[in-house]
């Protein structure tokens, strides 16, 4: 079956890493960049594809409202053959432009998007690259080491993603936890690397710290995207020694779910 799947944040690795996985398996990807200097880079990547790639150019930053949101989801509509059915968020300020730019995008355009994907009954997944250290208690498959050096990332090192990542991650939890139509997939990778698509350690990492791919975030992301019976949760990753495929599998089975321990898990 052909997907169309919303890809907002296109420009960034992962996004560029992605978006020729979702194209080889002749789904339409609709990618929304921030500037046309950015289109051929884009276009590049849909060449020799079987599947549609589309480009839109709009600012994330002006997404003030879920009206707005919702007007760059129809806005991708008509770009293909149906309607948007998947939401992939890849999106940042990437620390640029100072804690108003991160909290306009990272928590304020990324709710609105979560919340119009909610309310479109054709968008059934949406899922959000997040990090492995968003959460705002300690799981009790870490250690007291690996939550401090978690702790230390949030409060002292990106203080400010953090409180705009794990507004929206929450968010993404709650609004499809109580949807009947979209399952809200939370990816989150530990730091990312430039090495090759490898093995990984998925769904309940042993800590807090490690590496990861960008490939493999992208690779993890396609395989969650294309794999049926995939539940509402958070789902954590690094390097590590299992095959992606069989990891997923895996994930989805056992209905693995990350936030366990969270408050929000427990709302």
């Amino acid at each position: 079956m052909s997907h169309h799947v919303l890809l907002l944040g296109g420009h960034g690795k992962v996004a560029q890493l992605l978006t020729p996985l979702l194209l080889k398996r002749s789904w339409t990807v609709t990618s929304v960049i921030r500037a046309q200097e950015q289109v051929p880079t884009i276009k590049k990547l849909g060449e020799s594809q079987n599947g549609k790639l589309n480009v839109l150019v709009r600012s994330l930053e002006d997404v003030k409202s879920t009206d707005d949101a919702k007007k760059v989801i129809e806005d991708a509509g008509r770009e293909g053959e149906k309607g948007v059915d998947y939401v992939v968020w890849s999106a940042g300020a990437g620390g640029k432009g100072g804690p108003e730019r991160t909290y306009a995008i990272d928590r304020d355009a990324a709710i609105h998007f979560i919340r119009a994907a909610a309310s479109t009954p054709s968008i059934t997944k949406f899922l959000m690259v997040s990090y492995l250290a968003s959460r705002k208690a300690k799981p009790a498959w870490w250690s007291e080491e690996e939550w401090k050096a978690a702790q230390h990332v949030n409060n002292e090192v990106l203080p400010t993603y953090y409180k705009a990542k794990i507004a929206a991650d929450e968010e993404l939890y709650r609004v499809s936890r109580e949807s009947e139509t979209l399952v809200g997939i939370n990816l989150r990778p530990g730091t990312l690397t430039l090495e090759p698509a490898g093995k990984v350690e998925l769904g309940r990492t042993k800590g807090s710290r490690g590496d990861v791919s960008r490939e493999t975030v992208a690779v993890v992301a396609d395989e969650l995207l294309a794999r049926e019976g995939v539940r509402n949760g958070w789902i954590d990753l690094l390097d590590g020694a299992e095959g992606v495929r069989e990891a997923v599998e895996r994930v989805v089975r056992e209905g693995v779910d990350a936030a366990e321990g969270d408050p929000v898990y427990d709302e």
